[in-house]
């Protein structure tokens, strides 16, 4: 992966260090450097930010047991075996958020421990054939005002206090020079999510002068890395990028709870052709792998480099690893929140330090349904509105289309809810990773010889089994043929709503057409499996 020279920009897209195009997909390390409540379970009013989480755990066990607890939680919640699996699944980069309070004091003095935790992943990426993304998740002062960032006073102080700003230069400095020789590090993500809601007219100003001192003070020291900018309101505001500051950047969006569709990215595309940029939609997941799906199949299609959020969290259906909790982790939860009485400290340490043991990879369970999700791997589960993006002729052909308004509106394909509502209020924002209620799915309807085109991914040449659901035919005739990799398949249709495929699958992308045969059939989703 590193071999040669550095990961970069040139003309509007990503190469590696041998200049090959390449499109990144990876997948971020939250909690690690940078807790956030909801990856521990922790429901508010209880502690989200990384300072109350301390406090909370100073608060259960004292401070001396509290050290002891956030030493072994750095040294075990990402380990060389985490590195490993990531490897094996297919990512080829990690995305680091950073805390600047592990990494530098208020004084402006580094502190060596921070940095030697970076130094020890970066050499686990290095030793496994992954590029690392570094991103101040957490600048000095806060650049959000919101638990995410670790800000002090919940507000984004580091753009009205000039101190903070000068922590913040000093920190990526820093940063820079450690790393300018090392192209295991793709890049430099210099602001997770900067300025939301009413803060981004605030200190948007402050925001483009900031990342133009940043610019100029990274490149004093290092002329090669990658330099990532994110746009304001969660990274979904791109109204500063109307010029380019740096000719090797990227752009960087976040995707969440929102349509995974053309219409919902176009002018992230638009500004990065202007730009001659590439784009990176650095920050995405937290949905069922319905959305998961879509949403990356729709990433690949336009060659978006992505990176999926987060690893690993405690007890979850949307993270390639959730974390067994053991039963008094509840417990401490409900106190947290004000729902329970206080464990006593012995209790509450057993259970601490049980929790530590369950951040191994190896005790967690593997998800491996999300990670299928995100590289449209066997066994697979594809919602009918999961087709492909590539347009009209190669992903789909609809004779008399009718698209929903709130959903693949450019996609000249006839949707339609189960409740068949004209208006439908479609939700996108299925956090804990629950399919969507049947009245809630999205069909796709097709007439005699309309077709539609889903992908997935095989490992080896072999023989694939496909599943598709209808919601009924008004023909009693077979109401599909379908098509895969270009060559047909053996039919069955042994109930009114099923309809049954065999055929071989090619090593790589393969593709499954859905071609009606009667006068309208109602798909719901279809499932291939290796035989």
């Amino acid at each position: 992966m590193t071999a040669g020279g550095y990961v970069h920009a040139d003309g509007g897209e990503l190469r590696d260090g041998n200049g090959n195009p390449i499109v990144m997909r990876g997948v971020g390390l939250g909690n690690w450097m940078l807790p956030e409540g909801y990856m521990w379970k922790l429901d508010p009013p209880g502690p989200q930010s990384p300072r109350k989480i301390e406090a909370l755990i100073v608060d259960l066990v004292g401070q001396r047991r509290a050290d002891m607890f956030w030493q072994r939680f750095r040294a075990e919640f990402i380990t060389e075996r985490d590195i490993i699996r990531i490897a094996a699944e297919g990512f080829d980069h990690v995305r680091l958020p950073l805390n600047a309070r592990l990494l530098i004091t208020d004084d402006g003095e580094l502190k060596p421990a921070g940095f030697a935790l970076i130094d020890r992943l970066v050499e686990w990426c290095r030793t496994h054939g992954l590029w690392v993304i570094l991103d101040l998740h957490g600048a000095p002062g806060g650049q959000t005002g919101t638990n995410i960032d670790d800000s002090p006073n919940e507000i984004p102080e580091l753009f009205d206090d000039p101190h903070y700003r000068e922590l913040t230069v000093l920190l990526w400095t820093a940063l820079a020079q450690r790393y300018r020789h090392d192209p295991t590090v793709a890049g430099y993500d210099l602001l997770n999510e900067p300025l939301p809601d009413g803060y981004q007219e605030l200190f948007r100003d402050e925001l483009v002068g900031l990342y133009v001192e940043l610019t100029r003070a990274i490149r004093a020291v290092d002329p090669h890395h990658l330099l990532i900018y994110e746009g304001m309101h969660w990274a979904t505001n791109w109204s500063i990028f109307d010029t380019v500051w740096d000719p090797n950047s990227m752009l960087q969006f976040h995707k969440y709870w929102s349509p995974p569709d053309q219409s919902s990215i176009q002018r992230f595309i638009e500004i990065g052709k202007e730009l001659g940029l590439p784009i990176y939609m650095g920050e995405g997941g937290e949905n069922n792998t319905d959305w998961i799906q879509t949403a990356f199949q729709l990433y690949d299609d336009h060659r978006i480099s992505w990176n999926f959020w987060p690893w690993k969290k405690i007890d979850t259906l949307t993270s390639p690893c959730s974390v067994i909790a053991p039963p008094g982790w509840r417990d401490i939860c409900a106190y947290a929140s004000g729902h329970r009485r206080k464990p006593d400290t012995n209790t509450a340490w057993d259970t601490l330090t049980s929790l530590l043991d369950a951040f191994d990879i190896e005790q967690s369970e593997w998800r491996a349904d999300v990670v299928s999700a995100m590289f449209h791997r066997i066994p697979l589960r594809i919602p009918a509105s999961g087709f492909g993006f590539r347009g009209e002729g190669t992903s789909y052909r609809v004779a008399d289309p009718r698209p929903l308004a709130q959903f693949r509106s450019t996609d000249a394909v006839t949707l339609r809810t189960a409740s068949d509502d004209a208006s439908p209020q479609l939700r996108f924002d299925h956090t804990s990773g629950q399919p969507r209620d049947r009245d809630d799915e999205v069909f796709v309807d097709l007439e005699e010889r309309d077709w539609v085109e889903y992908i997935f991914q095989a490992p080896a040449a072999v023989g694939v089994d496909i599943r598709v659901s209808i919601d009924a035919s008004t023909s009693d005739e077979l109401p599909l043929d379908i098509i895969i990799s270009g060559s047909p398949a053996r039919v069955t249709w042994p109930d009114v709503h099923t309809i049954l495929a065999t055929g071989p699958a090619l090593v790589g992308e393969n593709t499954v057409r859905l071609i009606g045969r009667t006068r309208r059939v109602h798909v719901r989703y279809l499932s291939v499996s290796p035989t």
